[in-house]
């Protein structure tokens, strides 16, 4: 016979395993190597006649980061340079682009790749 205190708690773990779940995939994250950083938040929002889309990336290391490439997917990649630190910026993907992931890298073995999200509607904004 199953005790209801274990029940009780494996239905909290998984409760909080899910909150925390949902925060990872929620907010965008950091990666950081040393002194080097990049923040990746791809996200696109429906529109009731089209998809608005954007990248923000911001170099959150100590040093710049060089030759920072965004790869669209579907062939599509933008060269933006030099990144400084605290540099944030907003790029978009070309129209067309099935705007499934992004991967961004540069020359100091930063690799982040991550697929866009889509923001909860808040009412009163627009497309909601």
């Amino acid at each position: 016979m199953v005790d209801s205190k274990f029940i009780a708690v494996i239905c909290i773990s998984a409760g909080i395993a899910g909150i925390l779940a949902a925060i990872f995939l929620l907010f965008p994250t950091s990666v950081t190597s040393g002194e080097y950083g990049i923040m990746v938040d791809p996200t696109k929002e429906k529109q009731s006649l089209f998809i608005m889309a954007r990248v923000s990336i911001e170099n959150t290391g100590a040093l710049p980061l060089t030759n920072v490439r965004v790869n669209f997917g579907d062939g599509d990649i933008l060269s933006l340079g030099i990144l400084k630190p605290g540099q944030n910026i907003i790029v978009s993907p070309p129209s067309g682009n099935s705007l499934q992931y992004v991967i961004v890298t540069s020359d100091e073995d930063i690799y982040v790749s991550k697929a866009y999200r889509e923001p909860i509607p808040m009412p009163g904004m627009m497309g909601s």
